[in-house]
């Protein structure tokens, strides 16, 4: 299977971003050492989760760093995909390790899904085209990842990174929203 992925790591504005292309399609290679979890719904984030060395140059409280791929294939059957979105332990730290400050964070991986969401319902809209499919695929995937860090960007702006509060919660109570509205689109893998 071809692969597109990208991740997203969080460290005040800074970001990261991984889209590696490979003639003719897209690859995504990972440390061989990173430790990933997958996004659940029944399992939410625990700061145990976060075993990444802080960086200390960084003012941030936290960073979380996730990955949004999808790999997909091609053959007599048609257009096949299947879409990852998943938190790296190993790249994700915390030094203001707090209830409060974990749930900024795991807004951040909820935003992911929401974007996987979209995702999956993008290609399950796609008309397949032979002599095209790479390109729009690609297209595709991404407008839909500039659309999720945009997204993130605004989260923090708009909470400066969690602290404001009436903000945070707002935000939480929307990215919640979100993925109920996208609900239908959750079963990509």
């Amino acid at each position: 299977m071809k692969q597109i992925a990208v991740s997203y790591r969080m460290q005040k504005l800074k970001k990261y971003f991984f889209l590696l292309a490979a003639i003719p399609a897209f690859s995504f290679a990972q440390d061989k050492n990173e430790e990933l979890i997958n996004w659940s719904a029944s399992r939410p984030l625990t700061w145990s989760d976060y075993k990444g060395k802080p960086d200390p140059r960084s003012d941030a409280a936290a960073s979380t760093s996730t990955y949004l791929g999808i790999e997909y294939n091609f053959d007599e059957k048609g257009l096949t995909y299947k879409i990852q979105c998943r938190f790296s332990t190993t790249k994700s730290w915390g030094m203001a390790k707090t209830d409060f400050v974990l749930k900024h964070e795991q807004g951040h991986f909820d935003i992911a899904e929401i974007f996987a969401r979209k995702l999956n319902k993008k290609m399950g809209e796609y008309s397949f085209n032979k002599t095209s499919y790479q390109k729009d695929l690609k297209a595709i995937y991404d407008a839909i990842t500039a659309e999720k860090e945009a997204f993130q960007d605004l989260y923090d702006i708009e909470t400066d990174h969690s602290r404001k509060k009436e903000q945070q919660a707002e935000w939480l109570k929307k990215i919640g929203e979100l993925l109920k509205e996208y609900q239908s689109y959750a079963g990509y893998n």
